[in-house]
């Protein structure tokens, strides 16, 4: 007979193991979900991170509480947790079955559910299922169950308690050390606390002085100083010079040459006179050329 469970309800379990799936319905969007199982001492926490079986831990030393790999049903998809409840020492008073997702939160998760099977019977009728609805759709961890023990023997309590900051939230409520859980590639929860910080970027260096030592930042109202003259120039502090101006080309009219003073000057040739007469002819210059008067 299966029990359908509501928030809060308990039941007893006649059962050496229990197999807890978990079971939602694939969509566009919809986040990954992984199942995971706490065992507790009688203080309500683990007696050694050990204790806390998942995806990066998926068996318990004892090998008494194990993970087993995903699965695609005719409903959705699953993801499953064992526990033999009979073997468990008396130091294990109560067993979390816990559920948490990657890359959302629980309110894009449909038809989430909780089915509990005895291990040791048919796996097509389950003892007990539990439709989990968390109370904000926030949570990205949710507490689905409990199974704990009772007057000699183990009952099933309904929780659906939901935490906001993922299972490494969850892990931290019962006593993890999360510096000690390393995360799966490519998952984003659990994360170490201690995670190496991204590295800073260096500051770029300041000006160098010319014999190789950094300058002081300059502060304000503060004029740099100016080379001295008859050094050669930085060549940063040097602008390239202006192109030369291009002036507009001037035509000008060809000149008739000039005879330079003090040399003879050339013949020219002689036009005829109108009349017939000699033309007229400059006397040689110079006074050494002029008759005595």
């Amino acid at each position: 007979m299966t029990h359908v469970m509501v928030k809060g309800s308990n039941v007893p379990l006649d059962a050496p193991g229990i197999r807890a799936v978990l079971r939602w319905s694939p969509a566009s969007g919809t986040p990954d979900v992984d199942a995971s199982v706490l065992l507790l001492g009688r203080d309500g926490r683990v007696r050694s991170d050990d204790d806390f079986v998942f995806y990066n831990e998926p068996r318990h030393p004892s090998g008494l509480a194990r993970h087993l790999p995903k699965q695609r049903v005719a409903e959705g998809l699953t993801d499953t947790v064992e526990v033999d409840l009979a073997a468990l020492d008396a130091g294990v008073d109560r067993v979390v079955i816990a559920a948490s997702c990657d890359g959302g939160a629980f309110r894009q998760v449909r038809d989430l559910c909780v089915l509990l099977y005895d291990t040791s019977g048919p796996r097509h009728a389950p003892l007990v299922t539990f439709d989990v609805r968390p109370d904000t759709g926030d949570e990205t961890a949710l507490n689905c169950g409990e199974l704990y023990r009772k007057d000699g023997g183990w009952k099933f309590r309904a929780v659906g308690q939901g935490y906001a900051t993922g299972l490494v939230g969850l892990a931290t409520e019962f006593g993890i050390t999360v510096d000690d859980v390393e995360p799966e590639a490519g998952r984003a929860d659990p994360q170490p606390a201690s995670a190496p910080s991204r590295p800073q970027p260096q500051p770029e260096p300041g000006p160098t002085s010319a014999y190789g030592y950094p300058l002081q930042a300059p502060t304000g109202g503060h004029v740099p100083a100016q080379p001295a003259y008859g050094y050669p120039q930085p060549v940063a502090a040097q602008a390239p010079p202006p192109p030369p101006p291009t002036a507009p080309p001037v035509h000008q009219q060809p000149q008739p040459g000039y005879p330079a003073y003090g040399y003879p000057q050339p013949v020219g040739a002689t036009a005829p006179a109108d009349n017939g007469a000699a033309p007229f002819t400059l006397p040689p210059q110079g006074p050494q050329f002029q008759p005595d008067r």
